[in-house]
């Protein structure tokens, strides 16, 4: 069990009135549910799993085949005692290829019966299971699994295995991811919104045929002229151009750009003059590729935007893996552009991702594989009507997927919306009854950079406490089964990343349009010293007076 599980466990155990009373009924036979009868599935394991870290469970192992070349793994944990009475379901990452073991132990720490699957396949490759796209290849239906099959089904089982130990059903049923696993969320609550009460979902790669031609934009930038490439190296002048030009304008010079779409960061700043080291600046070919980075991938025969732009800040920790690389193509931009559009899109082993056009290319990409993939119907009326939630959350400064992407999304919504109500205001309102999005200072993809990264997000840190103005989970269940809608949740910065550390800072994270802002005096780290306000460009807000 790794550290944050071992804090998690820690955390739970300290706080209070984080599980509900165990189920009524003593749990059937755990052996008993390998003779289980599920559509398309075949039970291959069930079996008791006591001693070690985690709490005594029930782990029971499938295989779902929907069609002849489907073989979708998953698992389903069960608590053999001290049942919340609730399911969650988890996400993947990357192309997903493994059960998300930590996501299970997490929700099984806190009570829950938990599941998750593999979406259809099982990864290796040079790069590992996460990064390796290749079983896409010949294979239409296993495309289908990623895509929204394998989770739906997942959680279909999940529920009739729940049902069949304890007698019950859940009484409530969650669902937590990040990145794919966000992407996942979305497409549950787009097209199957009765197999969750409530959705956490982080940073999510719902719009996967463009994230991937910004992958492939990323790409050409850095290597179509090898001297436009750039070192992991340097990073840290790059990020400390953008705080010297940016860092205070949000009131306080800690690091953390409050909202850096206000940054008016050149990086022609950094361009090399005549005699100076290089070692403090970038070569104009290097900055031409920075620039694209930071502006996004366009059409250039339409000049129609395909993918926002990274935004400023926090350059040093999130783009040496994602952007840069180790060395030329080996960024994390490369690989899973390269294995996307190699494996999903042209079937082709030895397609050059250099060779890609943004405009005829890209036209057959979304074609192809658009609405298999892709999470993006801005109609979430069916998930409205019954009563479910979500809570969206994203890093302004994420270098895998744009934090503008999420932001697009939910004003996607609220425009839907729009159409059907007199003023955006009132579509706001509507909502942010059932949807909320909370964007996250300096914070990098579902985790780590250097602003307040620990809330219970998955793939993240465990917050310093389990209730439900610190930890998403427990935001999102008081929501749901309380009615009480979060205004604010507030985010912990652990010194050195190390949750079992002292606490360096906190901060409210604040349901956008809103966003936190230092009141002008006291420490930064404290959150009593922000206050959230309308601070995304519209007047019509109001400001939020409860700190």
């Amino acid at each position: 069990m790794n550290q944050r599980i071992a804090v998690l466990a820690l955390s739970i155990a300290c706080a209070s009135g984080v599980a509900t009373q165990a189920a009524a009924a003593q749990p059937a036979s755990c052996a008993s549910l390998a003779s289980l009868h599920l559509p398309d599935t075949t039970i291959s394991v069930a079996e008791s799993v006591t001693g070690g870290p985690l709490p005594p469970y029930c782990r029971v192992v499938g295989v779902i085949r929907p069609t002849a070349d489907s073989q979708i793994g998953f698992e389903t944990w069960l608590p053999l005692a001290n049942w919340n009475g609730k399911l969650n379901g988890v996400g993947g990452g990357g192309f997903a290829g493994a059960i998300s073991t930590d996501a299970l132990s997490r929700a099984l720490l806190r009570g829950y019966a938990a599941a998750s699957t593999d979406t259809g396949h099982v990864g290796g490759g040079p790069f590992g299971a996460s990064l390796d796209g290749t079983f896409a290849l010949g294979h239409p239906e296993k495309v289908i699994d990623f895509g929204p099959r394998s989770l739906h089904l997942t959680t279909q089982n999940a529920k009739a295995i729940v049902r069949a130990f304890y007698g019950r059903k859940p009484a409530y049923s969650y669902y937590t991811g990040c990145s794919t696993g966000g992407r996942q969320g979305l497409m549950e609550a787009q097209q199957f919104p009765d197999d969750y009460d409530g959705l956490a979902v982080g940073a999510p790669a719902n719009y996967w045929t463009h994230l991937l031609a910004g992958a492939a934009w990323i790409h050409q930038a850095r290597l179509k002229d090898p001297e436009s490439w750039f070192s992991p190296t340097q990073m840290p002048l790059l990020e400390g151009a953008v705080n010297a030009r940016c860092d205070a304008k949000d009131g306080l010079a800690d690091g953390i750009l409050n909202d850096p779409r206000k940054c008016d960061f050149k990086p022609s700043s950094l361009l090399c003059r005549a005699g100076q080291d290089p070692a403090t600046c970038f070569s104009a070919k290097q900055v031409a590729a920075i620039e694209k980075i930071y502006a996004g991938a366009r059409n250039p025969r339409t000049g129609e935007r395909i993918f926002p732009g990274l935004m400023p800040g926090a350059e040093s920790a999130g783009w040496p893996a994602w952007i840069a690389g180790a060395a030329p193509g080996f960024a994390l931009a490369d690989i899973f552009g390269t294995q996307y559009f190699k494996f999903f899109v042209f079937q082709d082993p030895a397609y050059d991702l250099l060779t890609f056009d943004f405009d005829a290319d890209q036209a057959f990409n979304d074609a192809s594989i658009g609405r298999v993939v892709n999470a993006i119907n801005p109609d979430l009326r069916p998930l409205q009507h019954r009563g479910g939630k979500v809570l969206m959350y994203h890093g302004w400064n994420d270098a895998a997927i744009s934090a503008l992407n999420s932001i697009n999304y939910y004003e996607s919504v609220v425009s839907f919306l729009t159409g059907r109500r007199d003023t955006r205001r009132e579509a706001l309102g509507e909502v942010q009854e059932f949807f909320r999005l909370f964007m996250v200072p300096g914070m990098e993809h579902c985790g780590g950079g250097p602003g307040p990264n620990a809330f219970g997000a998955p793939f993240a840190l465990p917050a310093p406490t389990l209730d439900a103005d610190h930890d998403l989970l427990s935001a999102l269940e008081r929501w749901v089964e309380r009615g009480k809608a979060p205004s604010k949740i507030i985010a912990t910065k652990y010194a050195g990343d190390n949750p079992a550390g002292a606490i360096a800072l906190q901060r409210p994270l604040c349901p956008y349009p809103k966003a936190a802002v230092y009141k002008g005096k006291g420490s930064g780290g404290d959150p009593k010293n922000f206050k959230c306000r309308a601070d995304g460009g519209h007047d019509d807000e109001g400001d939020d007076d409860d700190d």
